[in-house]
């Protein structure tokens, strides 16, 4: 049996959380499933209005494990039969912390992923922090598709060290849902760019569609290959994009993919910034020793 090589995916720039929301998501599925995707992927809380307009949190945009709208869109995965990158408001049943968590689903319906937003804005519109904490996990490979994949959410992808550590987990997707504004689209583009670039794997992301109580949300979806090449750049609702395992692994030998991770180096100088100690610099005293034997 041959192997695959390609994995399609679909980006669908939709809301669903009235009129007829699991219907709409359905038939949303249907359609990218009608294109040859094995995976869709929702943008940031899709089946939640955008909550986060105002600082008020309310009670109901959040739900424990195995809440009504993680039913509503693993149900729609299974029924349709296609791997979903959703998302919910999860509310942790002893603490009470609320966190952005994107949930991922095979194509029968079952959780294979957790993922919760690690970077939070607080600003006009994005009232995130009055609203959700910071989730405590960094991004980790999902295996389960065609290809390996993982998940970045909104704000994350402008942290790059998230991408580059799922690129070094050989992660060959990076799976971005967001809420952003039209007006700032200039400023997130170079950054899918430079994130597929470094990372040396396919940067996809997902907007949500239309302005939201005084939020000018908008934008294009965007898929970029390995190489920096924008594959998609739509403001359709149903986005398809093709994705070719070859691109990748001719990207991994080329640079910049590859020069060193130096793994080790960076873990140790970020656990000293996570300890609030100030990072060692590099040893200058044989230089000035030989700068001043030449003088």
């Amino acid at each position: 049996m041959t192997t695959p090589t390609t994995m399609t995916i679909a980006l669908i720039s939709d809301v669903f959380y009235e009129n007829l929301p699991a219907e709409r998501l359905r038939a949303r599925l249907e359609e990218a499933k009608s294109h040859g995707a094995e995976l869709a992927v929702l943008p940031e809380l899709a089946c939640n209005p955008w909550s986060p307009a105002t600082r008020q949190a309310r009670e109901d945009d959040a739900e424990s494990p195995g809440g009504p709208r993680f039913l509503m869109q693993a149900e729609a995965a299974r029924e349709v039969g296609i791997g979903l990158v959703a998302g919910v408001i999860l509310k942790d049943p002893k603490s009470g912390d609320r966190r952005n968590t994107a949930v991922v689903f095979n194509s029968r319906g079952e959780l294979i992923a957790l993922y919760a937003k690690n970077h939070l804005p607080e600003e006009p519109g994005f009232w995130e922090t009055s609203h959700y904490v910071p989730g405590e996990y960094a991004p980790s490979r999902i295996d389960g598709f065609t290809m390996p994949v993982g998940v970045q959410i909104c704000s994350d992808i402008n942290r790059p060290e998230g991408s580059h550590l799922l690129g070094a987990q050989g992660v060959e997707a990076i799976l971005a849902p967001r809420a952003t504004e039209m007006a700032t689209y200039g400023r997130w583009r170079p950054v899918f760019i430079a994130n597929a670039l470094t990372s040396t794997a396919y940067v996809l992301s997902v907007n949500r569609p239309n302005p939201e109580e005084g939020v000018l949300i908008g934008g294009p979806s965007i898929a970029v290959a390995p190489n920096g090449t924008i594959v998609l750049e739509t403001t359709d609702a149903l986005g398809i994009v093709t994705l070719d395992r070859a691109v990748v692994e001719a990207a991994r030998p080329a640079y910049p993919g590859y020069l060193p991770v130096r793994a080790q180096q960076y873990a140790e100088a970020w656990s000293r910034i996570a300890q609030d100690q100030s990072v060692p610099a590099m040893p200058i005293f044989e230089m000035q020793a030989a700068s001043n034997a030449r003088r």
